[in-house]
Parts: C-alpha cells; structure tokens; sequence
C-alpha cells in the first residue's frame, strides 16, 4: 500500500527504485556519497546503514513498520547520520557490511541493518527488527557511545581488522593445479548432501544453484558418471516441475522455502534468470530433453515481456508482493489461484489441468491458494485421461493462455527498472547460449540488441563500464563482476556471430581490469577499482554463491582469451590466479564450484575449432549445437585475419575445419562429424 507522501528526504534524488520507495518516510535517509560520509565524521555522529533491495519482502516490512512510523525516525534523526544502500547498486558496499554481520551474529540477511563509527567501521547489525526493539537499542547503542566511546571504539577496531582478515588471501605460486582425481574425491564427498529424489540439496530453503549444476553436468558428462547426471537431471527436471517456475508467464523466482520446490519467494531476478538460461540451453545440448527447451524458451519470454527495456536493456527485477483486489500487499498474489477460480476459467479442462498440476493437497499452499507444481510424468496423466501425450501437451497450453490472460488483469508486482550492467551480461550470455543450442533466430536478434546497448550506454569516456543506467543516466562506475559478466557475454557472443568486434572488446576490458583491478600478490582481481576510495576494505571477491564469484568468471575469461590470444600472457596470470586459489577450492569446493569447473577444463584436453571458408556458418551451426563444453570456436570466410587463430588458414574454394589443442592442429578435414570424431574421444 503507498504511504501519504507527508515527507521528503534526499533520496529523492536518486534514480534506484529501492532508494524512491524510502524517500518519502520521515527518517532523514541519505544515499551513500563521499560528502555526507564526511558530514558523519564532521558532527561526529553514529552511521546508520540500512541495506535492502527492491524486490525484498522483509525490506518491505521493515520499512512500514519502522521506517515510516514518526516515533523511530525521531529516534534516527535526533542521534545518527541514516544511509540507505541499494545492494544491487552498490555490492562493494553490502560485501562488507554483510560480511560484519555474519561475524557478528553468524547469519546473515536483507534488510541488512548496521551501526558504524563515523568512519564507517562497523560495530554492531541486525537483519529484521520489530519496531520497539529496534528504537530501544538504538538509544542503548547511543547512549554507550556517548557514555564509553572506547569500548564501542574498541570493537569497531576489532571488527575492521576481523572483516581484512576473513578476506585475505595469500598467494601460493608453489601450488600445482588441481588434478581430475581430486576433483572425483571432492565430487564423491559432496554427494552425500544431494537430494537424490527431488533434487537440489537434502534441506529447506532450497536454492537453484546454477553453477553448481553446470559444472556438475560437464563433470558427469566428461567421467561417464550416470549417478551424478542422473541427480543433474532430476533437480533440473524438479525445479522446472516445481511453483518456483511459473508455469503461466515462464521465469523462475529466487527459492523456495520448501523441500519439493514448490513455494517460492515470489520475486523474480534477472541474474537467476539469465544463469538459468545459460543452465537449461546446456543441459538441452548435453540431454536433448524437450522439458529443458521449454524452459528456455518460456523464460526468455518472460525477459522480453516483463524485463526488457526499449533500450534494449533488461530491467533488474519483478517484486514478490502485489496488490489484492482489496489493496493490501500481498506476496505472490500475482501468481496463485484459487481452485474455484480454475474451475470457471477452465471449464471441462479442469480435470486434466487438476491432475497436471496437483490442485490438491500437493499444489495446495495457504488460504486456498494454489502454487501450481507437477508431480508427474505428462505420458501417464495422458493415459490416466485416455488420451495422447500431444493431446494433453495441447489441453494444457489453452489451459495456460486462458490462466494468463487472466492473470494479466491482476496488479502486476511492482518492477524495479534499473539496468545493471552485470546482470545484463548474466542475460546476454543466456542469450548466447540459448541461441547455440535453440537455433531460434529471435535470440540472437535479442542478443545482439543487449549488447549494443551496453556499447552505446555502459561504456565510460576511459574505456572502463559504468555499473547502472536509469532515465538515461549512469551514476556509478563499473564493479569487477559488471567486468567479468561482460566479457564472458562478449566471448559468447562471437562464437554465435563470429563477428570480430565482440572478441575486439573483451580483450580491451579484460586489459582495463588487468590495469585497473589487479592484486598483484595474489595474481586476483579486486571488487572495485584500483582508483577507488572511501570503503574499510578492498575486496577480494573469490567464493562462487547462486552469481560466480567475479575472479572466477574472470579466470574463466582468461582461460579463453588466452586460446583467443596466446601471446598476451593471459595464461600467465590464469596460472597464478589457479594456484592461489587451490587451497580455497579443496577446503571447500562447493563454495568454489567455478573454480572447480575450470579446474577440470585445464585438467582435461581443451580445443579450438577453427572453420575458415564461404560455408562456415552451417559448419559451425552443425558443429555447435552439439554439448562441447572443453572447446571455443573461431571462424571467418576472410581471406586474412588479426586473430591468431585464423591466420594463414584460408584456403581458396574449400571450407576447412581445423582442430587444435594449445596451438597444436590435427590436419584440417571439410566434413563436422569427422571435426567431431576428433574432439569425441574427450567429450
């Protein structure tokens, strides 16, 4: 519900719309700028960090119950300089303040609350706090601070040199990489934790893990492991079963709080959406399963209705809570029904849909609501009804447009439309993939239009990435993983179009991160830029969650670019990146599953295949639709090239394929399957 708009603050002026929800509560919220950081330090004041984002529920909450209530912001004005932080804008910020928390209380949360010294070091945080409490121990923390400054001191200090510690990381140029038979002994220990009948891990929430799933299914594809792709497959097939897929306007949302994937929070993220993609086009390649192409195709669907700008650009997320008919906020109102509803929408189709997904007391959620979620195989509903599996398919895409049209006259959740940089490239690079695998020209339309919105919007006068774009404006520079997640999109990007520039770029903002974001001890990459200042810590950001970890994606793009460009000493500092992460990625490899998988790239034979001639493209197509995650393409019809893996290639009249491995060929062949024979062999 709004709020009467009886107040004002700063926040006004600013474009995010997590910030806009709280610029009309009576607390004097400022946004993170060097100026009013300074104004903390000059009236000496306690900062109050409060870190959310837009589609947060218990944001939500907590601002009704807190941040708009007279009584608390009395409080938070009379003693302390208040900050409100996207973390979506601003993740340097929200990586260590949350990672104060955790130390702090051993969990972490949004909306992430924290009190800090002037100069921002941390000393005390909280995720929801109900209203009294909140206003009780924000004088009690005052009040010490006032009485005992040093002891509140005392542990800032504590906690600075704590939050240095927890994420130093030193460099270990002696190790050796890490061999495939640890990599089966660290698989093997894992699988005790799989949840081998409904997928995911043996626990509530269940969280997708993209990652985790992706280098899974190389791993049992590369080992001939049929427990481990057999467990692929089952959580690939739950998820995209369960109610945190929406059957009716396609996408996933961000978890679900149960064991069989079937209540989600509603909210719904472009960054999972996009791994997803990238996740399913995969698997499709690896399984040929229809299931995972429609989930392909359905979430690409939900970006282009839901989330994409007409820049180009893709908004960042779809709010869990919408209205009701009687305008209450309500979360995943939008998305649940009611089976009296379904049974005057659906008609004489009602007993099929019923008994496709579960209304009954599998499906049922609260309330008489219904999550939709299936539990069975579509051929035995089929048989259960007397009819076809093609039948069925039919009756229950009616029965879904009929649901969408009708949902398309509920309030719509609330959208929060700024474009990031990073998550664009986590879309773009779904986009790629999809298109490889899908051969849908529509997606590679869509790719393209992404990336020369990025072209034309994102880039800074010195070549870096701006980090946002809203009503035209870009108000904060690029981060590690806008980097990262750009040049991996690009990289895949030129394998779908062979068109140089893509490859042209990502090597120009792999050598502006190199320039920019090196620690050069440890051969990784900070989160913020070198010219950056004004937070207690530079992070290293290494451990790969539901997002790869940055390093990792850009050790991944070294991998690549060093194939691409084996004079530029990518491989030189991959290796050094690959060596001091070794004991990261043994002590806790699912923590470092990207790691892990590049891991086993650099373990196993990796080739580049090379098509140069007038019929490269359907050679390439043919050849890339196949799952070949251990290769990178190159390919042209130009008689010459810059790039090394072209040169000197062409020969004229005949459209040649060489495959090669580390710069060494095998002698060219004309026919894809015979390119295929000499890649198999590792596949």
């Amino acid at each position: 519900m709004s709020t009467p708009q009886k107040h004002t603050n700063n926040l006004i002026k600013e474009s995010s719309p997590y910030l806009l929800q709280h610029a009309h509560n009576p607390v004097h919220w400022e946004a993170w700028h060097d100026e009013v950081l300074q104004q903390a330090k000059d009236e000496k004041k306690l900062i109050l960090i409060s870190i959310g984002y837009a589609a947060c529920h218990w944001c939500h909450v907590m601002e009704h119950e807190c941040f708009e209530d007279e009584e608390v912001a009395e409080t938070m004005n009379a003693h302390f300089v208040n900050i409100k932080v996207d973390r979506e804008e601003r993740p340097d910020i929200d990586h260590i303040y949350m990672d104060a928390l955790q130390m702090m209380t051993g969990s972490g949360g949004w909306p992430l609350n924290i009190l800090a010294l002037p100069d921002g070091r941390p000393f005390w945080g909280a995720t929801f706090v109900k209203k009294q409490e909140w206003i009780q121990v924000l004088n009690q923390l005052q009040q010490l601070y006032v009485a005992d400054p040093n002891k509140i001191i005392g542990y800032a200090e504590n906690m600075a040199n704590g939050l240095k510690e927890i994420n130093a990381v030193n460099s270990r140029d002696n190790q050796e990489y890490i061999q495939v038979s640890e990599i089966e002994l660290m698989v093997n220990d894992w699988t005790k934790y799989f949840d081998t009948f409904l997928g995911g891990y043996k626990r509530a929430p269940k969280f997708m893990m993209p990652t985790n799933l992706n280098f899974l299914l190389h791993y049992s594809h590369t080992k001939k492991d049929n427990s481990v792709a057999e467990y692929v497959n089952t959580t690939l097939k739950r998820m995209a079963w369960g109610g945190i897929f929406d059957h009716v306007g396609g996408g996933f949302s961000r978890y679900s709080v149960d064991t069989k994937w079937h209540v989600p929070h509603f909210e719904k993220m472009l960054y999972d959406n996009g791994l997803l993609i990238s996740l399913y086009a995969n698997a499709y390649a690896a399984t040929k399963n229809e299931l995972y192409k429609n989930v392909v195709e359905k979430s690409i669907r939900f970006l282009q209705e839901e989330l994409l700008d007409k820049s180009n650009g893709f908004y960042s997320s779809l709010d869990a809570d919408s209205l009701t008919n009687d305008n209450k906020l309500v979360e995943g109102a939008f998305y649940v029904w009611q089976e009296v509803q379904l049974k005057q929408l659906l008609k004489d189709d009602y007993p099929i849909f019923r008994d496709y997904f579960s209304i009954n007391s599998y499906g049922y959620w609260e309330e008489d609501n219904y999550v939709l979620i299936r539990d069975s195989d579509a051929l035995d509903i089929a048989m259960n009804h007397s009819i076809t599996k093609l039948e069925l398919q039919q009756i229950i895409s009616k029965c879904l447009s009929l649901l969408k049209d009708e949902r398309e006259k509920r309030n719509k959740p609330r959208l929060d439309d700024k474009i990031l940089t990073s998550w664009n490239g986590l879309a773009l690079k779904g986009l790629t993939g999809a298109y490889k695998y899908l051969e849908n020209d529509t997606y590679l339309e869509l790719a393209l239009n992404n990336a020369n919105f990025i072209l034309e919007h994102m880039i800074a006068e010195d070549g870096g990435l701006f980090r946002n774009y809203k009503n035209g404006k870009c108000t904060i520079h690029g981060f590690l993983e806008d980097y990262a997640s750009i040049i991996d999109a690009f990289l895949g990007l030129y394998e779908i179009s062979f068109d140089e520039q893509w490859l042209d770029h990502s090597l120009q903002l792999a050598n502006y991160v190199i320039e920019h974001f090196s620690d050069t001890e440890t051969g990784l990459f900070f989160f913020t830029s070198n010219n950056e200042d004004g937070l207690i810590r530079k992070t290293l950001e290494i451990a790969d969650n539901v997002i790869p970890a940055s390093n990792s994606i850009m050790a991944h793009n070294l991998h690549k670019l060093s194939k691409y460009y084996p004079e530029d000493n990518f491989e030189v500092r991959l290796n050094k990146m690959m060596k001091t992460m070794k004991p990261s990625i043994i002590k806790n490899p699912q923590n470092h599953t990207n790691w892990l998988h590049l891991s086993l790239l650099m373990d196993q034979k990796f080739f580049e295949v090379v098509s140069i001639g007038e019929n490269f493209k359907p050679i390439c197509k043919t050849l890339m639709k196949n799952y070949l995650p251990n290769v990178i393409f190159a390919a042209s019809n130009a008689k010459t090239s810059n790039l090394p893996l072209l040169m000197n290639r062409y020969v004229m009249n005949k459209t040649l394929i060489y495959v090669c491995n580390h710069g060494s060929c095998q002698m060219p062949v004309e026919e894809p399957n015979k390119a295929l024979d000499l890649v198999s062999p590792i596949i």
